[in-house]
């Protein structure tokens, strides 16, 4: 399996702030973006970890250095990839990259625990681990 994925994008006019380029916290949600298609392309999605398994990932920390700006219309792709998987935490780890220069944008992070409905911390579920470690 992949050990990245890389998910496209483009920036959207709603998407830019004031000066014509891409508004910092649009990148999380690039990230959000990214990490749900990095779940689904592992044959793991996030419907499946919640309705099978009753697993939530909530976002416990998240990082995100800017390297360069992003402008409306420009292509750019998300590479994710999984960085730490432990029994009640897992991390993800972000690059943006521009897709015509394949430049690097930005760069980040994002740290998940593992809880249940009631949101309380849980362990992973060890059948669904092979489809992330």
């Amino acid at each position: 399996m992949e050990e990245f994925v890389d998910v496209p994008f483009r920036v959207r006019y709603a998407e830019t702030d004031q000066m014509g380029v891409a508004y910092y916290a649009n990148y999380l949600v690039w990230f959000e973006a990214a990490r749900s298609e990095y779940c689904r392309v592992r044959k793991y999605p996030y419907s499946r970890l919640e309705e099978e398994d009753g697993v939530y990932l909530p976002v416990v920390e998240a990082h995100c250095r800017y390297l360069a700006g992003l402008r409306y219309d420009q292509e750019f792709f998300v590479r994710t990839r999984m960085k730490d998987f432990r029994r009640r935490s897992c991390e993800f780890a972000y690059e943006v990259l521009d897709a015509k220069k394949d430049t690097l944008c930005a760069s980040g992070w994002t740290k998940h625990l593992f809880i249940n409905s009631d949101g309380q911390v849980r362990s992973f579920p060890k059948s669904a681990e092979k489809y992330f470690v």
